[in-house]
């Protein structure tokens, strides 16, 4: 994997319509939501002037992925801990299944990341996996997120904190 190769833009009309096209069929609408929910929750931040992103992934010049970091919008199901400060949610994030397991995925998330604080400010970030979704619950931890005992639905809490370099 050449990471001179991988590049994120923003989700828009045009790019919506390759990203249809990314092979996720082993991956259950339980666990990550489809395209269409993602492009309504893109809109919905967009209209309400959230910070953050939904991003196409691209490597060697073929979409194979997005993902989505917005500010959090409180949810009656967030934890307390969630409430005393604002944070941003990381709510879908997918890559084609034959570019998975190269470092993309780890590098993507990290760039977005840094884009979004670089962008908007530091805060906490959330995400929930679904309780099955073991794979992902591995990548998510392997890169600094906590599971918690919380859960909305079938997914449990996980938080990652700036790490301040000393």
């Amino acid at each position: 994997m050449n990471k001179e190769n991988i590049n994120i833009e923003y989700v828009n009309e045009e790019n919506s319509r390759f990203l249809k096209n990314i092979l996720r069929d082993d991956i259950s609408e339980d666990f990550v939501d489809s395209l269409d929910v993602v492009l309504e929750i893109t809109n919905y931040g967009i209209e309400h002037n959230c910070k953050g992103h939904t991003y196409a992934i691209k490597y060697d010049e073929k979409y194979i992925g997005f993902i989505l970091l917005w500010e959090a919008i409180e949810w009656s199901t967030d934890p307390e801990i969630m409430k005393k400060e604002p944070f941003y949610r990381l709510m879908a994030f997918i890559i084609d299944k034959r570019y998975r397991g190269c470092g993309i995925g780890s590098y993507i998330l990290e760039k977005v990341i840094s884009q979004c604080y670089e962008e908007y400010g530091i805060r906490p970030i959330a995400l929930g996996v679904h309780k099955y979704n073991y794979r992902a619950e591995k990548f998510y931890v392997d890169r600094g997120f906590i599971k918690t005992e919380f859960m909305e639905g079938n997914d449990y809490y996980y938080f990652r904190f700036h790490k301040i370099k000393e």
